[in-house]
């Protein structure tokens, strides 16, 4: 039988999480434990209290000038196969679990048990300005909107998808597979590019990604910025790591518009930083 976890990695963002608990508990499948790596923020613990009756393992990372955020997912993933979770999803705390979406994801590891994978739900995004009263399964589904990069299967079904398109915002997979692609790479510091590398990671290990028709998260709303200028100096860092690793670009879109912006400036294959940005995570 699956012993499915679910894990979160967290700095700040407690009202997202909070909200976040609530669904989980919520669950008709609901995981053997929801693993919370906080990254440097202590706050987190309060959070977590205030839902006591769910099966839940804080893991503490110390704080850093930039979130090791690939660090927290290797950690997340060490603690659940160590509570013995076999299999593991990744939810970012600004998404809130469909009803079913630990169902739908172990399900659909189940039928591709003969093969290393790793399944990636539908997405839809909420707008600014909900209320908490509009937080309930009819409201999210009635307000959220696909993302138009996404892939979307019919419910149910599965595609096989280009792993350059892994993103960790929500994922599943077994911790075979997870050990077959060595988790995550923690050289990746800060924003950007760490997704990426592990879907080449898993791609190199002989595995592969999967869309699913199923396991719906809700994006919570928070203010972006497009490109990420304020996370210049992660994404230009991690991108040549990428390039130096792989032989190509990662991010192409945003590294060319931070281009066109003249916040980074290329010097033979490496980028670097003409205008420093910030590493605060808004």
């Amino acid at each position: 039988m699956t012993a499915a976890a679910l894990i979160t990695i967290v700095s700040g963002r407690h009202t997202h999480l909070r909200r976040q608990r609530d669904w989980v508990a919520a669950q008709n499948e609901p995981p053997v434990t929801h693993v919370v790596v906080s990254m440097g923020d202590p706050g987190i613990r309060g959070v977590l209290e205030q839902r006591p009756e769910l099966p839940t393992d804080l893991v503490e990372l110390p704080p850093a000038v930039e979130l090791p955020l690939a660090a927290a997912r290797n950690a997340g993933v060490a603690r659940a196969e160590q509570l013995g979770a076999d299999t593991v999803v990744l939810l970012d705390v600004d998404c809130l679990p469909d009803g079913d979406l630990m169902a739908d994801y172990t399900r659909a590891l189940e039928r591709l048990a003969d093969q290393r994978a790793v399944v990636s739900g539908r997405v839809q995004y909420l707008p600014e300005g909900m209320t908490e009263a509009d937080y309930t399964p009819e409201g999210v589904a009635r307000a959220g909107r696909d993302h138009a990069a996404r892939v979307l299967p019919e419910p149910g079904e599965l595609v096989e998808g280009d792993p350059r398109m892994l993103w960790s915002l929500t994922m599943a997979t077994t911790v075979r597979t997870w050990h077959a692609a060595a988790g995550f790479d923690e050289r990746y510091v800060g924003y950007g590019g760490e997704d990426t590398d592990f879907g080449q990671r898993l791609a190199a290990s002989g595995g592969s990604l999967w869309w699913l028709g199923g396991a719906a998260a809700y994006h919570q709303y928070h203010p972006t910025q497009s490109p990420p200028v304020q996370h210049a100096a992660a994404i230009a860092r991690n991108a040549n790591l990428f390039r130096r690793t792989w032989g190509f670009d990662p991010m192409e879109g945003w590294l060319q518009e931070l281009g066109n912006l003249g916040v980074l400036t290329r010097a033979g294959e490496d980028w670097h930083v003409f205008e420093q940005g910030s590493t605060d995570d808004a």
